[in-house]
């Protein structure tokens, strides 16, 4: 958005996949670089059976996550020894800083949509190699 215009509401139709530095494919929706947000974005992420991302965390932002479909798993905490079940309806909060990882290791889809209090999502991921040892 220009720095001249005038804020107006937006219908974001989600599209342009993109790789996340998760190792996930999301769908682009909203954020700072789809609408201007200055302070959250939200995207559409669908696991695929055996999926799993890498071990990470969002330093300085909070997560919300809706589950749309389908099983997943999410493991977190300072070793990934903590793990919830999401299924469809179930709502997940993630802490800034909190190492998680989540998976699917169900044979059906399972979409989520993310909410994070980053407007640039990528911007303060994580990656935490030395925990992929961990978990699952």
């Amino acid at each position: 958005m220009d720095a001249n215009e005038q804020p107006t509401c937006r219908l974001v139709r989600p599209s342009s996949p993109y790789r996340g530095e998760q190792g996930l494919d999301y769908d682009g929706g909203i954020s700072r670089e789809t609408v201007g947000s200055k302070g959250l974005c939200m995207h559409r992420l669908t696991l695929q059976p055996g999926d799993r991302a890498k071990a990470h965390l969002h330093e300085h932002h909070e997560t919300a996550i809706y589950a749309l479909a389908g099983t997943s798993e999410m493991w977190f905490g300072s070793e990934l020894q903590h793990r919830l079940t999401v299924r469809p309806g179930d709502m997940v909060y993630i802490p800034a800083g909190v190492p998680h990882l989540p998976m699917n290791r169900g044979d059906a889809p399972a979409t989520v949509v993310i909410a994070r209090t980053d407007p640039s999502e990528q911007e303060s991921v994580v990656l935490l190699p030395e925990l992929e040892r961990f978990g699952p």
